[in-house]
């Protein structure tokens, strides 16, 4: 069974419960229920939005959701934004390091957290966009949207890490 891709206006997406949607076509057939999940998580946060079932049985792959009417692009990022929720920081505190693991606290878009980072080579990953992702020692994960719009001070921090 070929696969069936998603472009522009093909299809219309309402919003059917806090991470599910409904997908309908302009010729009248209609999908209800499906959990929108990115291919590639890290990389593509815009582009091949696979579109599940309950059951787990990919229906389509949006290719790129820029490329969706308005409304059917708000639902999917709605969507995609409660199933990957990560909380962004803005700020690095205070940084310190006892016994090889390090200790960060900074304030996020969901307050302030102590953050305990067992490997810094493994545990902070700095991508081609400026992303840096975070990985505490509980296995949380954390986001710096882009670590050149940091202060001073948390750039002082975070390039003695990276």
């Amino acid at each position: 069974m070929a696969r069936l891709y998603i472009d522009g206006d093909e299809a219309r997406f309402t919003k059917k419960d806090i991470c599910l949607v409904d997908m309908e076509f302009y010729d009248g057939r209609k999908i209800e229920d499906l959990e929108p999940r990115r291919l590639f998580p890290v990389s593509g946060l815009m582009k091949y939005i696979s579109l599940l079932d309950l059951d787990g049985k990919e229906h389509a792959i949006i290719r790129n959701v820029d490329s969706l009417m308005p409304e059917s692009k708000e639902v999917i990022l709605q969507s995609l934004n409660e199933y990957y929720l990560i909380p962004k920081i803005t700020a690095i505190v205070d940084c310190s390091e006892k016994y090889g693991i390090l200790k960060w606290t900074v304030d996020t878009d969901r307050g302030r957290q102590s953050l305990r980072i067992r490997n810094r080579f493994s545990d902070i990953k700095v991508l081609y966009d400026g992303r840096i992702l975070v990985r505490d020692s509980n296995d949380n994960r954390y986001e710096i949207p882009d670590y050149r719009k940091l202060d001073k001070k948390s750039l002082f921090f975070l390039n003695s890490e990276i």
